[in-house]
């Protein structure tokens, strides 16, 4: 029944995608795509918590058929990446010009994810994995949101190419030690590389799936490609993408490389990851645009993610299964809240949009002026990513802290020392996020309202609402959610961690002497205790009326123009503190008149330099703009040029002929 619902899903992606190209009937095109993403969400709720039955797909590479088979914890991460991807399919692109590209691009991202989750052959999961690329590009470059998205999404694609080089020699690898190109020998052959190949290929796999999940130095592709696109594209990227990057990660790096080299492997994961997390979290934190804050976000979730993925390693190397498996349960539940919370997010950023024309983050008043859905909405999406209770990222984040905190139970010290240190770099992340999306929700949403001049869709406000409802829903249920990776787990660790990791409605780090929450019960009771304030509050208004007066202004009249909290001078703090990684610029420009005695226009501008930027991708494109400009004569137009070089390609054939016999 899994495999029908996929099919028909993949049909509908597929034509949906075909149909957009010819600019028609593109409310069929939505419809398609929407019921596409349902159908997965349905097949993973039938095939949990197994996996889907194995077919050979219609398809061959090198006398080879592709297989294809998800595997439970693919299911996981496809269905709640495709949750929100069904509302944004269904809304589509808010920029009119790009609507039909839009949705050939999401289709194209749809189907790519979907081999990326489910063939078990070399050659088709690259196919896959570029499909999903440039479905990513194509979505990005069709709408036009901004007047020139070509160099960001170019950056991109570059980026992406370079993980998919690290990927390719990485499957040739396994693949030539295995002796084909179907996965299921991989694991084996791996076993008997020698150690430095296996350290290499471990390395490349982390370089060609970190490309597309923003660990560094890749993250920095993020802001220029979700800023030039919209935030149904951001749905996408951040959600369903995204999960199939890690999914293929985790099958990588614990499947195949599973034996000797695998502790310091993970310690290499862990240390990239929370470097990852902390110059993401840093850098949206200096946002001042919806899109632009969200995708870094996304990036130090998924690095978040990596990171507790290393610790999986590190546990199982180290003979602690359960541990490890913990640790792996842990980086999906996490996974699975982001989707459903960035998701509403990225929704919300649309309805701004809608409302005020910019996707900046300023005042707004939209979470007042619009329907309390759609404020309330947001809100539980931002409390679920800055990690407060009783939201699925505060579940989520908290099982990170108890597993890294078990590190103790590792036999080696620098194992020990890696975790602890893990430990405080994550707890520098959680706050500096905390205080990113007070930003994003305080200014964005809240303010005088003077630049909100539209009002929010319908469909926007109730997608938001939805989404909302399932980031609670998935805390609130938590201990009936772990039940779906049960036999998952077990069949990765031998151990079923999930089943350890709740007492009835506690949720515990697998024995409840250590620690425990629950969310289920948190519902509960702190409306419970709301009373209380409540009550108080309606008694002293009661007895003593609230007076409303000014604000005082140092003697002056309050100019509200003058006195606003801007997104820049809320993360001034930060920036000054962190100069050192920021490297802040400001310039104020001014047109003047009249022999410059009277000023006509201020214009001031600020920035933070990008940590990789300078160092890294400014000398390659230098390198490759040299080389360019050497090999620039071979365009020089010249006859006797081209005969020359006809004659030396003759020349060397020649020899190479006479030597050969």
């Amino acid at each position: 029944m899994a495999n029908e619902l996929l099919a028909l899903a993949a049909i509908l992606w597929a034509g949906g995608g075909a149909l957009a190209l010819t600019g028609r009937a593109l409310g069929l095109v939505r419809a398609a795509l929407a019921l596409g993403a349902l159908g997965g969400i349905a097949a993973a709720i039938v095939a949990l918590p197994g996996g889907t039955a194995a077919v050979t797909l219609p398809f061959s590479m090198a006398g080879e058929h592709f297989g294809f088979r998800i595997a439970p914890e693919g299911l996981w991460l496809m269905g709640f990446g495709l949750a929100p991807t069904a509302f944004a399919t269904l809304l589509g692109c808010p920029v009119p010009a790009g609507r039909a590209g839009w949705l050939f691009g999401a289709a194209a991202s749809l189907l790519g994810a979907l081999g990326v989750f489910g063939i078990e052959n070399a050659g088709g999961f690259l196919v896959a994995w570029e499909v999903m690329s440039l479905g990513g590009a194509a979505m990005v470059l069709w709408e036009r949101a901004t007047l020139a998205p070509g160099a960001p999404v170019l950056f991109m694609l570059g980026l992406l190419e370079v993980g998919a080089v690290a990927l390719l020699i990485a499957l040739l690898a396994l693949a030539s030690a295995s002796g084909g190109l179907a996965f299921a020998h991989f694991a084996a052959a791996a076993a008997a590389l020698p150690g430095w190949v296996r350290a290499a290929v471990g390395v490349l796999l982390v370089i060609g799936f970190g490309a597309k999940l923003g660990l560094l130095p890749f993250y920095e592709w993020f802001p220029g490609a979700y800023g030039a696109g919209s935030g149904a594209s951001g749905v996408i990227l951040s959600g369903v993408v995204l999960n199939a990057a890690f999914f293929a990660l985790s099958r990588g790096v614990l499947a195949w490389l599973s034996g000797p080299g695998a502790y310091a492997l993970g310690i290499f994961v862990v240390i990239l990851g929370v470097l990852s997390a902390i110059l993401a979290a840093l850098y949206a934190f200096q946002q001042d645009d919806w899109r632009g804050l969200l995708s870094f976000s996304s990036a130090e979730n998924a690095a978040i993610a990596v990171t507790t993925l290393g610790a999986a390693l590190m546990f199982r190397a180290g003979g602690l299964a359960a541990l490890a498996g913990l640790a792996w349960t842990v980086s999906l539940l996490h996974l699975a809240g982001h989707a459903l919370a960035k998701g509403t997010l990225f929704l919300t950023a649309d309805g701004v949009f809608a409302a005020t024309g910019r996707y900046e983050i300023r005042h707004s008043l939209l979470a007042k002026r619009s329907a309390l859905a759609f404020g309330a909405g947001a809100l539980f999406a931002a409390m679920s990513l800055a990690a407060m209770p009783p939201q699925a990222g505060f579940v989520s984040e908290w099982f990170v802290f108890q597993t890294v905190f078990q590190g103790f139970h590792l036999s080696g010290m620098g194992g020990r020392l890696v975790l602890a240190l893990a430990g405080a770099g994550l707890a520098l992340t959680a706050a500096v996020a905390f205080a990113t999306f007070i930003k994003l929700f305080g200014i964005g949403l809240l303010g005088s309202g003077i630049h909100a001049s539209g009002r929010v869709g319908t469909g926007t406000v109730a997608a938001v609402a939805t989404l909302c409802g399932l980031v609670l829903a998935l805390a609130v249920g938590m201990p009936l959610w772990l039940s779906a990776l049960n036999l998952a787990a077990h069949a990765r660790f031998g151990a079923a961690a999930p089943a350890m990791m709740h007492v009835g409605p506690l949720l515990v780090p697998l024995t409840a002497g250590f620690a425990f929450i629950s969310p289920t019960l948190l519902v509960i009771v702190m409306p419970l205790l709301s009373l209380l304030p409540l009550g108080l509050l309606h008694t002293a208004r009661a007895g003593r009326p609230v007076r409303r007066v000014p604000v005082w202004y140092g003697g002056s009249a309050p100019d509200v123009a003058r006195t606003v909290t801007t997104a820049l001078t809320f993360s001034n703090a930060l920036r000054t503190f962190y100069s050192f990684v920021y490297r802040p610029t400001a310039e104020t420009t001014r047109e003047t008149a009249a022999r410059e005695y009277f000023v006509t226009k201020l214009s001031f501008s600020h920035d933070v330099a990008p940590v990789f930027g300078p160092f890294l991708f400014a000398p390659a494109v230098r390198l490759v703009r040299a080389v360019s400009a050497r090999l620039r004569v071979l365009q020089s137009g010249q006859l006797n040029f081209y005969l020359g070089l006809i004659g030396l390609l003759l020349v060397i054939i020649l020899g190479l002929t006479l030597i050969q016999r």
